[in-house]
């Protein structure tokens, strides 16, 4: 029967590796790029390191230090290897993969190894019940199944950590994790070497086993929260240390439209001397002269209005620098956008919500025209703005090549992540002037309307029609 037991404890710990190494390679895929000339041995050379190990533990008996030493050190290896990122980074992801199952592990056999005893105790009235071998299995093999489906959860919510980061940030993430993971394999290893708390004989062997089990469900569930909170804290002062840099490229890209409108009213405001002095020089066949002022003119500020006259200048500008960057992009732009003068909405904030909703909108019809080059489809960006009933609303329509709107946070940049900053800031804006935000996507269209309330007087009949 020991026999029994031992051939099927093996089976369901190999078996139990192998799916979790399927699912670590996929998370690495996910979160890291693979080596084109090792694309698909991460796999197997991970499962036959650790199965000649655990063959060694059975033969031999390795300490289990040895053992996690061992281990955690071949996977960190293989990950490296294997894939192809910063050095800092690769040890991240090999952290977390390590993490997840030593601390899911520990703090479900405790658990479950608890609850059991209990119930033996209380129901059976086992005055000193022991874990059975099969109980031990069962145990186990939900652990297991537990640990691989959390690893595979997690990884959706860890996308955001692996991009946008520099290398420091990286380390300064991975250090303290892998403290966590060895502060955990201590504590097992007190465990494997029967350290456990006692109660100096006064309480029985029951209280024993069930105070040291409580201990590592505390201990686990504190290493899971402090590397929860790190993990996201970390990301979520990134995620605004970004939004605050890029809050300070629109004030300068704010204040550079600003100046060229300033530029542009001068301009034309001397506009009749200019022509005096063209008239002049066309007259005396100066052509040179003529040319060379015609330049100047032309790099002092842009006289084209285009199309867009939306009652504010500044947006005017906008408008005009995206319809060219569409036009030169072969994509088709309509615009229909009216802004009164209200004082509700500043200038800056009204930039704010136009330029990064274009820039999106410009940014997914290019990557549809990269992902689809002969399709006979002409992308478009559709842009409508008017205040209505009281609201200033906007809605911007453009192509897409996603398939539902979570894809939306992500962009074909070297940081994915910045799309998402783009919308954070949007709806820091509508926010702030209590509006709502939606966003669509349907049959390759992506739909985003912003609805802003206006403190507009009542008797002000030709602003609120």
């Amino acid at each position: 029967m020991n026999q029994f037991f031992d051939y099927f404890d093996s089976i369901l710990k190999v078996s139990y590796y192998f799916v979790y190494l399927w699912t670590a390679d996929i998370f690495c895929r996910k979160h890291l790029e693979a080596s084109k000339k090792y694309k698909h041995l991460f796999l197997f050379p991970c499962f036959i390191a650790w199965l000649l190990l655990y063959i060694a533990v059975m033969r031999y008996s390795v300490p289990y230090l040895f053992y996690a030493i061992f281990h955690h050190l071949v996977l960190i290896a293989c990950v490296i290897l294997f894939f192809r990122a910063d050095l800092e980074k690769k040890i991240l992801a090999a952290a977390i993969l390590i993490m997840i199952p030593t601390l899911m592990g520990t703090f479900c056999d405790s658990f479950l190894s608890c609850l059991v005893l209990f119930l033996l105790h209380m129901v059976k009235n086992i005055s000193e019940p022991f874990l059975s071998a099969g109980q031990m299995y069962v145990i186990e093999g939900i652990s297991s199944v537990t640990t691989i489906l959390i690893l595979w959860r997690m990884s959706k919510y860890l996308v955001p950590v692996f991009y946008g980061k520099t290398r420091k940030w990286y380390a300064a993430l991975a250090l303290p994790l892998l403290s966590i993971i060895a502060v955990t394999e201590v504590a097992n290893w007190g465990a494997s070497n029967g350290i456990m708390v006692k109660s100096g004989g006064t309480m029985g062997f029951y209280y024993d086993q069930l105070f040291s089990h409580i201990q590592f469900c505390i201990l686990a569930l504190l290493c899971l929260s402090a590397a929860g909170f790190y993990i996201f804290g970390m990301e979520r002062i990134s995620l605004e240390q970004k939004k605050n840099n890029q809050y300070s490229l629109q004030i300068a890209a704010y204040k550079a439209l600003e100046k060229q409108y300033r530029e542009s009213e001068r301009l034309r405001h001397d506009l009749k001397n200019h022509m005096n002095v063209l008239l002049e020089l066309s007259e005396k066949r100066e052509w040179e002269k003529l040319e060379d002022y015609l330049k100047t003119m032309l790099n002092r500020a842009d006289l084209e209005h285009g199309e867009e006259v939306t009652g504010n200048r500044v947006i005017d500008v906008l408008l005009s620098q995206n319809r060219k960057r569409a036009e030169e992009k072969d994509i088709l732009w309509k615009c229909d956008v009216r802004v009164p003068k209200i004082n509700s909405i500043s200038s800056f904030d009204l930039c704010v919500l136009f330029g990064n909703i274009l820039d999106n909108a410009v940014e997914a019809c290019e990557r549809l025209q990269c992902r689809e080059p002969h399709c006979t489809v002409q992308p478009f960006i559709d842009v409508q703005a008017n205040v209505v009933k009281k609201c200033f609303l906007l809605e911007v329509k453009n192509s897409s090549d996603a398939s539902d709107c979570s894809e939306l946070k992500c962009t074909g940049k070297k940081s994915p992540h910045g799309h998402g900053i783009g919308l954070l800031n949007i709806r820091d804006v509508v926010h702030r002037y209590n509006g709502v935000m939606d966003m669509e996507l349907q049959d390759n269209v992506f739909v985003i309307s912003v609805l802003i309330p206006l403190n507009i007087p009542v008797h002000d009949i030709k602003q609120v029609i």
